[in-house]
């Protein structure tokens, strides 16, 4: 089965029925697993996240399965510090999972693929910074 983060530009979540999900399984009811997705508000946050150096970053650890962001710092052959925070702005987004191993910290992708929906207006882009919409 394909994991899917499902990642929506210019569009903020429908959380409508979130609390009544909420209360479901708080009462141990057997709920419908929903998409994983993530909002993005501005097209300058998903150019900023996108990015090359981060899509590479992604793509390492979905190869070759890193133990520690130094690890995957010499698979890029880029400098930790650099690829130390790239990790966590992924991470922050939730591209990407921190799992504590030890003194380092375990990078890993739990989905397959991306898939992109929303509609990008060229008059009155949003092109200031913005933060993180929970899935």
């Amino acid at each position: 089965m394909t994991r899917t983060l499902h990642i929506t530009i210019g569009t903020r979540p429908d959380r409508s029925g979130l609390e009544d999900t909420l209360a479901a399984i708080d009462e141990g009811e057997d709920v419908e697993s929903k998409p994983s997705r993530l909002s993005i508000e501005s097209l300058a946050t998903f150019g900023r996240i996108f990015r090359p150096t981060n899509l590479k970053l992604l793509e390492a650890i979905v190869e070759h399965e890193p133990d520690s962001i130094r690890e995957l710092a010499r698979i890029v052959d880029r400098h930790p510090p650099e690829v130390t925070e790239n990790v966590h702005e992924l991470a922050d987004y939730g591209l990407i999972e921190l799992t504590d191993e030890g003194r380092a910290k375990r990078p890993t992708v739990w989905y397959d693929e991306f898939e992109f929906s929303g509609d990008v207006p060229l008059r009155g882009l949003d092109t200031g910074n913005d933060t993180p919409i929970a899935p």
